[in-house]
């Protein structure tokens, strides 16, 4: 017997993917719950760049207003050496699609949550069980609150649960995360003067560095490094300005201008082999839940505001085989976001990764003969991302 739809989907996470999710199911007609395990919505205090793609998913949930009144237009301009010398120099028009907007992600998490209004948002709710459901049945997650346990049944289950997902290692036990090798310093702070609207990132052996500018007189920078998982430094500060000493002007200042409590580092962490499915019954992974991913592309918020729009765009509250849209959100989004993955990795390959000494000499040549032109048209195609027709 088929299972009859409520028109009722629960989030589970209410980070960058879940809340786009939310605001996404919203605008299609459905009933949505999110569940947050924290205490309060709220995201860390680091910058993030959303790109064309990620704009055309902002307004597809009305958010679009966002990047003019909190973030600063940006054009990429090319990639440095540590040096400061240029490696790649783009044009001064820029390729067009490849403009960006610098974001604070708490100003970005803001306005996601003000899309999702209509959403009933449950805080301190810990999932601890998982049951995908099926064509005759539910999805049921059971979470934990400060009240007890409490089982909440949907038409369908959107696992937003980030890196270290309990929706996926209750359903996909077989997968796991694992060491990337690297971290990454970063850090928001006052701008120490004059702010660019220009973004290069920097390469050196085994290090990638690079700024941008987030709104309200504010920068962003990160210091993303080959590191041992779980090294633990008493003066976080030092080890980054040591990590980059030999870095050019501006990479130091940056540094220098950052207060210890404005310093953060994670570990870069990912999946030990890719999802085959994103998809169990009527439950769907989506963002780092699905396909963490290296950030040497960028695009880890920006695909997971498309996966975050797609779901709403494809699975209709009057649709009847919910299982069956599921996995055409899979179709679409698997390959796109898997895609991501590897070019991320082969991005990293031939800067953030590369090791010392001839290696580096022999990229730095072959970059150095390539028309800017040809490295603008090779580098953004997978900026074009458009947004799903709705079902």
């Amino acid at each position: 017997m088929s299972y009859k739809a409520g028109r009722r989907a629960v989030v589970v996470g209410g980070g960058i993917a879940g809340l786009t999710a939310a605001a996404s199911l919203l605008r299609a007609g459905w009933q949505v719950r999110v569940l947050e395990r924290a205490i309060a919505f709220s995201e860390v205090g680091a910058g993030l760049g959303i790109t064309a793609n990620g704009r055309r998913a902002l307004a597809a949930i009305g958010a679009e207003a966002v990047l003019a009144r909190d973030g600063t237009p940006i054009r990429p301009v090319g990639t440095r050496l540590m040096d400061g010398s240029w490696l790649i120099k783009l044009s001064a028009a820029g390729q067009p699609g490849t403009q960006m907007y610098g974001m604070h992600r708490q100003r970005l998490h803001a306005a996601l949550v003000e899309a999702a209004c209509g959403a009933e948002l449950s805080t301190g709710s810990q999932v601890v069980d998982v049951r995908p459901g099926d064509t005759g049945s539910p999805a049921v997650v059971s979470v934990q609150t400060d009240q007890g346990e409490d089982q909440v049944e949907a038409d369908f289950l959107v696992a937003a649960d980030g890196l270290r997902s309990p929706t996926r290692k209750a359903l996909w036990p077989d997968r796991n995360v694992v060491a990337s090798g690297y971290t990454s310093w970063r850090a928001v702070i006052a701008a120490p003067g004059a702010v660019s609207s220009e973004f290069a990132m920097t390469w050196g052996p085994n290090a990638e560095f690079g700024a941008l500018p987030v709104g309200h007189g504010e920068i962003y920078w990160y210091g993303y490094a080959k590191l041992s998982p779980g090294t633990v430094f008493d003066d976080e500060r030092q080890a980054a300005r040591k990590r980059f000493a030999k870095w050019h002007d501006n990479t130091q200042a940056l540094i220098a201008a950052t207060a210890a409590d404005r310093l953060m580092r994670h570990d870069v962490w990912l999946l030990d082999r890719p999802l085959k499915s994103y998809v169990r019954g009527r439950t769907v992974l989506i963002g780092d839940a699905a396909h963490p991913m290296l950030p040497t592309l960028g695009q880890g918020a920006n695909s997971a505001l498309e996966d975050g729009v797609t779901v709403g765009r494809v699975v209709s509250p009057t649709v009847e085989d919910i299982p069956a849209a599921l996995r055409e959100v899979d179709r679409q989004r698997r390959r796109r976001t898997q895609g991501l993955v590897k070019q991320s990795a082969a991005m990293a390959r031939l800067g953030a990764h590369l090791g010392p000494g001839w290696k580096q000499r022999v990229r730095n040549a072959a970059f150095r003969r390539i028309p800017p032109a040809m490295a603008e048209r090779s580098g953004g195609g997978f900026l074009n991302w458009q947004v799903p027709d709705q079902v």
